[in-house]
């Protein structure tokens, strides 16, 4: 999978989402992650394997204590993607509103 597939692939899911928010924070465990959420830590370390071989975290390697850390440029390449097709759109868009002014226009013209 490409990474900007992967990154949208773990933005997907909800509980994902949530563990990138308190990671915005600072750093924590997989047993500080689990604690706001109904599952095993076992379940949330998975969701940070999605998240880490998406990129978008890291995972420290501190014996028992392996806390995760958003990357700061985790969301880079998603945001430059969003970006340039929502200008496109925006193009579009102002192509299409300035054709319907013109429409009204003629219209109005002719009544």
């Amino acid at each position: 999978m490409d990474p900007l597939s992967a990154t949208f692939a773990a933005l997907a899911d909800p509980t994902r989402r949530a563990i990138l928010a308190r990671l915005a924070d600072g750093e924590a465990t997989v047993a500080e992650l689990a604690e706001p959420f109904d599952m095993t830590t076992q379940a949330v370390s998975k969701h940070l394997r999605v998240l880490e071989e998406a990129g978008l975290i890291t995972r420290g390697r501190r014996a028992q204590w392996r806390p995760s850390r958003l990357r700061e440029d985790a969301l880079d390449d998603a945001t430059d993607w969003l970006e340039h097709h929502r200008a496109a759109f925006r193009q579009r868009f102002d192509a299409l509103d300035r054709e319907i002014a013109a429409m009204r226009r003629e219209h109005d013209g002719n009544h």
